[in-house]
Formats: structure tokens, C-alpha cells, sequence
């Protein structure tokens, strides 16, 4: 039986792409949520939170980007023109924070300029990252196996309402993460932020979930035609039950329990968007096939990858392991 590469490796890049968002998500969240603590010690607090692992999160980005560059050649080559202005913007939001992240703490007469910094890099990449989806989802005009849409295709009202979906659902894991990793008033507040911006992503889904069928018949098709119009069912219980699993630990200070139930939410969302687009890589004229290099290019990546991936899984693991519990205030990593 031969071997579907071009399927194997969509699967392993939308792993990639998943574990990204949902690690590299909670510390844009914090980022993002940097205004509403005007502390000094909370600021603090709250940096050192995501210090030890922050930047091992944009590992999966760079795996996910350079394995669109090498394994599917041609969606890299439509999906860059079309987004260039939403993709550039996000790696300036990114180094932004980077710089501001380290920076902040080697000065005092500057270390306000560098948290408000912080805020601005970590607001910006979500809100790119988000209408860069949202471009996507609503697809990229193709002829002749090259991007034939203009310069300001990417911005809509659809992606505009993707882009502050994903800033309120990083938000949210932002709050649950500080409410999992911090204490006292600052734990507090979190859990207070915690409620708003989990009413706020459920809503958010729902706008985005509603309107993305209608932008194409195959996704009306998907979610409303049997037998996949089942998902239409399963998918909003499942978020039903993350959601009041949410609510039920935020309310029993069952700490942890927001943070993974926020976790499921962006599974369960990425899972939809996995539903409206497949077998499509670049929707609605690229399926994963047609995107594809050869077999004999993909085989050989795919050794690679199977050593990389399973490397890159145990020390993100193991560093989280290190790092668990709650941060002590009186200490930091930096």
C-alpha cells in the first residue's frame, strides 16, 4: 500500500500550528493582558510566569513555517503574497516583544517604556495572527498556480472579527494561566479577567462560527449537508462542556482546570477550521496534493521530522515539568 506523505505531513504541520497557538497563546495572553495590572511587583510577577518557556513556544512556528516552505512549496508560495502585510507585521510584533521581554529588565528609567512594548508586541502578532486566518478561511483568489488577488485582499470585515476573536482567546488563556500560575490578589484578578474573556471568547466563537459557512458553499456544504453536518452538533456540546468546566474551576479554584478547559476551547476551534478546510491546504482551489513536493522529498524530510518532533516534545515537557506550580513573588527566573 503506498504511503500518503502529503497527508502524513499536513498532519504533522497542523500539529505544529496547533501546538503554537495553544503554547505560544497563553504568554501573547499575559502580553496582552500587561495594561489592567498597573503593579510594578505584578508585572514582574507576571513576566516571570512565562520566562522559563516563552521562547521554546516559537519553536512550533518556525517548524510549522519552514515546513510549509519545504513540504508544500506552492501554498508557501500563494499563502506569502496574499498575507504578506498581516505576516510581516506579526514577526515585528514578535521580535518586539522579544526585545521588550529581555530589555525590561535591564533598566529602571526605561522599564515603562518596555512593559507598554511588551503589551504592543504581544497585542499586535495576536491580532495579525488573527487576521491572517481569517484571510484564509475566507480564501485566496489562484490562477494559474500563482496568487491573483491584490494588496488589501486580506483585510475584511470577516478577518477584522477573526483577528479580535483570537486577541479575546489568547486573553482568556492568558487569565487562566495566571490564575494556575500566580497567587493572591494578582491570582484574584486574573480569575476576574478569567470570567470576562471566557464570555468573551464563547461569544467570539460563535460570531466566527456562524458566519464562516456562508462564506463558501463548500463549508456550507461541510457543516449543514449529511453526514459532516453532525459536527454541527458534537462541536458546540463539546465547547458547551470546556466552557462549564471552565466556570466550575474558576468557581472551585480548581486552578488548573481553566487553563486546560481554555486549552480545549482553541482545540475544538482549530478542529472546525480543520473540518471547513479539508482536504484543502490554500481554499478554495489548493488541496494538500496538489500543494505537495514530490514523495521522494517528502520521505526524506519525514526521517527528519520523526526524530525532531518526538525531540522538541520531550523537552517542551520536560521544561514545563521543571517549571510547574505556582511562581514564588519573591523570586524570579530572570
Amino acid at each position: 500500500m503506498a504511503i500518503d506523505y502529503p497527508f502524513i505531513w499536513a498532519a504533522i504541520i497542523a500539529f505544529a500550528v496547533l501546538a503554537y497557538v495553544i503554547l505560544d497563546g497563553f504568554d501573547l495572553g499575559v502580553g496582552i493582558l500587561y495594561p489592567l495590572f498597573p503593579d510594578k511587583h505584578d508585572k514582574d510577577v507576571m513576566m516571570n510566569s512565562v520566562a522559563p518557556v516563552w521562547d521554546g513556544n516559537e519553536t512550533w512556528l518556525v517548524l510549522g513555517g519552514g515546513g510549509l516552505l519545504a513540504v508544500f512549496p506552492l501554498a508557501y508560495a500563494t499563502i506569502l503574497p496574499a498575507l504578506y502585510m498581516p505576516i510581516i507585521l506579526m514577526l515585528l510584533g514578535l521580535i518586539f516583544r522579544g526585545v521588550a521581554f529581555e530589555f525590561r529588565w535591564r533598566t529602571h528609567r526605561w522599564q515603562g517604556f518596555w512593559s507598554k512594548a511588551f503589551f504592543a508586541g504581544s497585542f499586535t502578532a495576536a491580532l495579525c495572527q488573527g487576521i491572517a486566518l481569517g484571510a484564509l478561511v475566507q480564501g485566496i483568489r489562484i490562477e494559474n498556480r500563482a496568487y491573483a488577488g491584490g494588496w488589501w485582499d486580506w483585510l475584511t470585515p470577516f478577518s477584522i472579527a477573526t483577528g479580535a476573536a483570537v486577541v479575546i482567546g489568547y486573553a482568556l488563556l492568558g487569565s487562566t494561566w495566571l490564575v494556575m500560575k500566580t497567587q493572591g490578589e494578582l491570582g484574584a484578578k486574573a480569575r476576574r479577567l478569567a470570567y470576562l474573556s471566557a464570555i468573551g471568547t464563547l461569544v467570539a466563537m460563535g460570531v466566527v462560527s456562524l458566519w464562516t459557512p456562508f462564506l463558501s458553499d463548500v463549508y456550507l456544504s461541510r457543516w449543514f449537508a449529511w453526514p459532516t453536518a453532525i459536527f454541527s452538533v458534537i462541536v458546540p456540546v463539546l465547547v458547551a462542556g470546556c466552557f462549564a468546566l471552565m466556570l466550575y474551576g474558576l468557581k472551585a479554584h480548581r486552578d488548573t482546570l481553566p487553563f486546560l478547559a481554555a486549552l480545549g476551547l482553541f482545540i475544538l476551534a482549530y478542529a472546525g477550521i480543520g473540518i471547513s478546510f479539508y482536504p484543502y491546504i490554500v481554499p478554495p482551489s489548493l488541496t494538500i496534493w496538489d500543494a505537495a513536493a514530490p514523495d521522494s522529498s517528502l520521505a526524506f524530510l519525514l526521517v527528519g521530522a520523526l526524530v525532531l518532533v518526538p525531540m522538541i516534545l520531550c523537552y517542551t515537557a520536560y521544561s514545563y515539568w521543571v517549571f510547574r506550580g505556582k511562581v514564588d513573588p519573591e523570586e524570579g527566573y530572570h
